[in-house]
């Protein structure tokens, strides 16, 4: 199994910069608590200063969206949606505690982070363009068709785990209660996204080892390198 990204994906956006992390023995017992209200200030201290949709992250995500033929304040990426939540809301629901963790990674550097079940997902994952015929489980349960051209987190089954790219992801591949294994992709497009993304990884993956005792493994993905080969369980 693998994660990577389409040649024309990075033919289209050269500037982006990826980051993975992968990592069994999750569960939903530990407390988070402390590393999220961290997080949380730090993403405080730049929300004071401005709105979130000034912040150079989300500015280069609203950027991409446009290219993408997209309204940036109709649809917005996932990190810029938190940003939103909790500036006007002062918290997050609570999901589950690695979920809650990358959430407020996202919050703290402004850059879209994804979470996945891994056995829920065929083959590989790789974000590309969509054919028109993959299939997509909104967290409403209903089964949506991203439209051809559209960017999507694709499988080897035809399945979507994330539309128009940073946007929304599958309830399909969601964290639950019952995950163990994990794929966590962060993906920025700002000028300074190469040591962000690498801090960002850096960061979870410490905080992972720290509070679930497991070695995750993490690594970039690049134009030259485009895959990230995933461990066999």
């Amino acid at each position: 199994m693998w994660f990577g990204h389409s040649e024309a994906i990075w033919r289209e956006y050269p500037e982006l910069v990826a980051g993975v992390i992968e990592a069994s023995g999750i569960n939903g017992a530990p407390s988070v608590e402390r590393p999220v209200a961290e997080l949380a200030t730090i993403a405080e201290t730049r929300l004071a200063s401005g709105p979130e949709s000034e912040l150079p992250e989300i500015k280069a995500w609203r950027r991409v969206f446009r290219r993408m033929g997209l309204e940036p304040t109709q649809y917005r990426c996932a990190a810029e949606a938190l940003l939103r939540r909790y500036r006007k809301e002062g918290s997050l629901p609570r999901l589950h505690p690695l979920v809650d963790l990358c959430n407020a990674a996202s919050l703290a550097y402004a850059i879209p982070v994804a979470v996945f079940d891994v056995p829920k997902v065929s083959g590989f994952l790789e974000v590309r363009h969509a054919a028109g015929t993959e299939s997509y489980l909104a967290f409403s349960g209903e089964l949506e068709t991203p439209p051809e051209g559209e960017v999507i987190f694709a499988d080897s089954a035809g399945r979507a785990h994330a539309r128009r790219w940073t946007n929304r992801q599958s309830a399909y591949s969601a964290v639950r209660a019952e995950t163990a294994r994990v794929l966590i992709v962060a993906e920025g497009v700002h000028e300074t996204a190469s040591a962000d993304v690498r801090r960002l990884i850096e960061t979870l993956a410490a905080e992972i080892e720290r509070i679930w005792s497991i070695s995750p493994r993490g690594g970039g993905v690049v134009a030259s390198s485009p895959h990230f080969e995933l461990q066999t369980p």
